[in-house]
């Protein structure tokens, strides 16, 4: 109770009136670059250049999409060759991402060992740097490690995840260590712990860290660039960022317009699949 009101009543209340007059204008600004990205790709191409800009569409059309199709189909590898290697790129580093960070948070939050604090600060160390910083000795770990032209050359590269293991650490030094004790009394080992316990109840991080992970790897360009010369092997961001830039500059610009829409589409699924534990995540951050 705050000044005889409830706080974040669950029906509407007149109180809440002042923060709609704040919360809806700011909602409907944050809003634009979404709207944005649909209507671009709609957009004829006298709409395109038209100056100046405007965020909607007067006139749609598929055209955008006709072409990229188009383009598509005259290309020497098949568009769904390239959509089964993101597929299976971004699952198996999804997937290595979450296992990693969980289990090294787990290990970092809840044990102790050698060179414990070594490691955190590593971790710590190394989300100081952009992956432009660190592409020679990426390149160089690659090329000497024999795995350029493979799928390893995808995957290998993203695997460690700095900004996934300290969102999920942090969250697990949150899980009480009296309930990890009364588990290991009751004869559950390390692993019984970590996949019974642990894990259910970091979800909310475990959901953050996928869509980070996901939007990384899904729009991830520097593999294909500098790991990879066969062109099978190659990813959807790839070919459709060549697909983009390979036509004419001014007709190219629809394209773009209709592959940028196409990769952001995915992330926005995944978002609205798992906004509930994002949001969970954000607020107990908050409350930390």
């Amino acid at each position: 109770m705050y000044k005889g009101h409830r706080i974040g009543p669950e029906h509407f209340n007149k109180d809440q009136i002042k923060l709609y007059i704040v919360l809806i204008p700011l909602a409907l600004f944050m809003f634009l670059p979404l709207e944005f990205i649909f209507v671009h790709a709609f957009k004829p191409m006298a709409e395109l250049f038209a100056f100046p800009a405007k965020f909607y569409v007067v006139n749609p059309t598929w055209d955008n999409f006709r072409e990229l199709m188009r383009s598509a189909r005259t290309a020497g590898i098949p568009l769904s060759r390239y959509v089964l290697n993101s597929l299976f790129v971004t699952v198996i580093v999804v997937a290595g991402n979450i296992l990693i960070s969980t289990m090294a948070g787990f290990a970092l939050s809840k044990m102790k060992f050698a060179l414990h604090d070594t490691i955190w600060s590593l971790n710590q160390t190394a989300l100081m740097f952009v992956a432009t910083a660190v592409a020679i000795p990426r390149y160089l770990i690659v090329s000497g490690l024999g795995i350029t032209n493979t799928y390893w050359a995808h995957i290998l590269p993203l695997l460690a995840a700095p900004v996934t293991l300290f969102l999920i650490k942090q969250f697990i030094d949150g899980v009480p260590d009296a309930l990890l004790e009364a588990a290991s009394i009751d004869g559950a080992n390390a692993w019984t712990i970590y996949w019974r316990i642990i894990l259910p109840l970091v979800r909310p991080a475990i959901s953050t860290g996928m869509i980070l992970s996901f939007q990384q790897v899904w729009s991830y360009l520097e593999s294909s660039n500098n790991y990879v010369n066969t062109d099978s092997m190659k990813t959807l961001a790839f070919y459709m960022n060549t697909l983009a830039n390979s036509n004419n500059v001014v007709a190219g610009q629809g394209v773009a317009a209709a592959a940028s829409l196409i990769m952001f589409i995915p992330n926005l699924i995944l978002f609205i699949v798992v906004q509930k534990d994002v949001m969970n995540t954000m607020a107990s951050s908050g409350i930390k």
